[in-house]
């Protein structure tokens, strides 16, 4: 069964297109109500954590799908895009390390995004 659907697909390209770092993506759907995915991913400064974040927004309102709410663009350290089923974190590298959700959600599902695609 493909787990990855097209708006997955579509933020993933979207973050790759702009070299983020280590893109995971994590099926929680078993194990928490708040989403079905996290998309976990950090960039090298500001100015790429917040385009990453731009272009995954761009890249999906194309599709007319808008997020519900966006939190810590202007200090770049953690974006956390909120699309509801699916929830994208952009981090530094250093606050990637710190807050580890990876680490959080190993209950989760890790999806192999190169397997998916």
């Amino acid at each position: 069964m493909n787990h990855i659907n097209d708006t997955l697909k579509s933020m993933i390209d979207a973050l790759e297109d702009k070299k983020a770092e280590n893109i995971q993506l994590i099926d929680i759907s078993e194990v928490s109500t708040i989403a079905d995915y996290f998309i976990i991913t950090n960039g090298t400064n500001a100015s790429q954590i917040q385009a990453l974040s731009d272009n995954v927004e761009e890249r999906l309102s194309k599709n007319g799908i808008r997020p519900k709410n966006i939190e810590g663009y202007n200090t770049a350290n953690w974006i956390l895009m909120d699309y509801n089923d699916i929830l994208v974190h952009i981090f530094d590298r250093e606050s990637r390390g710190f807050y580890d959700l990876e680490r959080i959600w190993r209950d989760g599902k890790i999806i192999d995004i190169t397997q998916e695609r």
